[in-house]
């Protein structure tokens, strides 16, 4: 029997796919393309409501690789416990390494250079000069050091800022330099001017910014994550937004989306995106890509990439 494939694209507008699957079109719709107890291959919709993309997985008795669109594989953990041992997670590593690298140097800049006041400036007509702070001569620590932790680092060079900080789950030696542990942030936070979250949110990781981690940031500090949400402890980000002692720009919100009577919306020196890090012209393209390569190693036989974890 040919093995069935569940993309949520339809399979004629992803060039190089292999032949010998059977592709079937899901996006997350209440009605399902076919038996899930047929799928070998199953691609999680991509920016559905939470329990959308594990929906299927109970019935997916056949499935032997899930992949993911997102660099992060939380939204499915959930459902995981419902598939037999062996079954391979990948995620989409590579995928968003230039939306997200694009927007974090975005948020860094406008933060820093007062845009969000510049445009309510504009909408009551106020011409808002002054002294800004520059992105030139920062240090900046970027916690979570991986694929789009080193395309951050990219675009930062050309900005002359001062040592670029890694710090990743466990230490090693990039061609630029050392990577740090997590268990060296204590000694490092206080040196740095801009924190760049882009951590994967795991049990070590879930409120990894606590109150500690936040009083150990020097005053007028810029927090910027591009990561997840529940990384940062809200209620201790609060506190020191409130205190106005340092600032923050966020892609993502624990809870999320925001509600709108949030106080994270009215705090000061908060800008806030609502997650669109990775959802720009340059997803489409890339996932494709992705999806091309995984297919051809899935049909031919092959060590599937981007593997997060085996199930036990």
């Amino acid at each position: 029997m040919t093995d069935d494939v569940w993309l949520p694209f339809p399979a004629d507008e992803v060039p190089g796919l292999p032949e010998g699957l059977n592709y079937r079109f899901w996006n997350g719709e209440p009605d399902y393309p076919a038996d899930p107890a047929d799928c070998a291959f199953y691609v999680v919709p991509y920016m559905k409501p939470p329990g959308v993309g594990v929906r299927p997985l109970p019935g997916m008795t056949s499935v032997r690789a899930v992949q993911t669109l997102s660099a992060g594989v939380d939204h499915v953990q959930s459902g995981l416990k419902y598939l037999r041992p062996g079954v391979q997670l990948c995620n989409a590593r590579g995928v968003h390494d230039a939306s997200t690298a694009e927007l974090a140097l975005t948020l860094i800049l406008a933060s820093l250079r007062g845009v969000p006041d510049f445009v309510r400036g504009q909408d009551l007509g106020e011409w808002r000069s002054g002294f800004r702070p520059a992105l030139a001569d920062k240090t900046v620590l970027i916690v979570g050091y991986g694929a789009i932790g080193s395309a951050i680092e990219d675009r930062l060079v050309p900005f002359e800022v001062a040592p670029v900080v890694r710090v990743a789950r466990s230490a090693r030696t990039t061609e630029r330099g050392l990577v740090h542990p997590l268990s060296d942030l204590p000694a490092l936070l206080p040196e740095a001017d801009v924190v760049v979250l882009v951590t994967p949110l795991t049990e070590d990781t879930r409120g990894l910014v606590n109150a500690a981690f936040l009083a150990r940031l020097k005053d007028g500090a810029l927090l910027v994550n591009v990561g997840r949400g529940p990384v940062v402890d809200t209620k201790a980000l609060l506190a020191e937004l409130e205190s106005g002692r340092i600032r923050a720009a966020l892609d993502v919100t624990d809870p999320e989306p925001l509600p709108r009577d949030h106080p994270l919306w009215q705090a000061p020196g908060v800008l806030i995106s609502p997650h669109v890090g990775g959802p720009t012209s340059a997803f489409m393209p890339r996932a494709k890509r992705l999806l091309a390569t995984q297919l051809t190693r899935f049909a031919a036989g092959e060590p599937l990439d981007n593997v997060v974890l085996t199930v036990g």
